[in-house]
């Protein structure tokens, strides 16, 4: 296939960077905390890195 082909990925939860809080906001509540998998809806494995990337964003000081 050439360049123009090829498929676009989107971003899956758990790949989201840690530069782009306001893609984290469906995950976190409006006073910061951070919604269980009941909410969300995501794997345990997507829970996990959805949350350390909140984390890190937040020791980063980029999302409060």
């Amino acid at each position: 296939m050439s360049t123009s082909e090829e498929k676009q990925q989107s971003l899956t939860p758990e790949n989201y960077p840690f530069t782009a809080p306001q893609m984290m906001n469906r995950y976190v509540t409006d006073t910061g905390k951070i919604l269980p998998r009941k909410y969300t809806g995501l794997s345990a494995k997507q829970q996990r890195a959805v949350t350390r990337t909140i984390k890190q964003s937040r020791n980063t000081l980029l999302a409060l």
